[in-house]
């Protein structure tokens, strides 16, 4: 019997996998497994993420004040941080301090991507998909998503 602080391998595999398309990028497609809640983790959010052959992580983005990371578990995928592409694969880490770099990846590979990823659940934040000219306000569970301001896309 697992207790609230240690999560077995066999557990996580019983947790509901969701999927969620992103809003800005219908080929962003996650499905994740959230790992926080069941240990007992409040300011941390931390998921078991997989992407399939193909699809994206999410919309080029960064935030401005969360910080997160991904390491990646297994597969293969592509990297954009701050304009420029890198392959990334088992092993390796992917470290967003707020304010930036953008940031996105996607599934070159025939298998799934599968990475940790994890980050900080502040009681606000802002989020910019310089792209997109849009911007996401986060506050005490509303979220509304905007344009940018003229002038301001990074």
């Amino acid at each position: 019997m697992s207790t609230r602080h240690h999560l077995p391998a066999a557990v996580i595999a019983d947790l509901t996998e969701v999927s969620f398309v992103h809003p800005l990028d219908a080929n962003a497609i996650r499905h994740t497994r959230t790992l926080s809640e069941s240990s007992g983790l409040r300011n941390l959010g931390v998921h078991l993420v997989r992407i399939e052959p193909g699809r994206a992580t999410t919309e080029y983005h960064f935030h401005q004040a969360e910080e997160e990371f991904l390491y990646v578990l297994s597969g293969h995928g592509v990297a954009e941080i701050d304009g420029r592409e890198t392959a990334v694969g088992p092993g390796d880490f992917l470290g967003f301090p707020a304010g930036g770099p953008a940031h996105a990846m996607r599934n070159e590979g025939p298998e799934d991507l599968l990475y940790l990823m994890a980050g900080q659940r502040l009681p606000g934040d802002v989020v910019d998909y310089p792209r997109k000219g849009k911007r996401l306000l986060k506050a005490l569970g509303y979220r509304q998503m905007v344009d940018l301001p003229a002038g301001d896309s990074r």
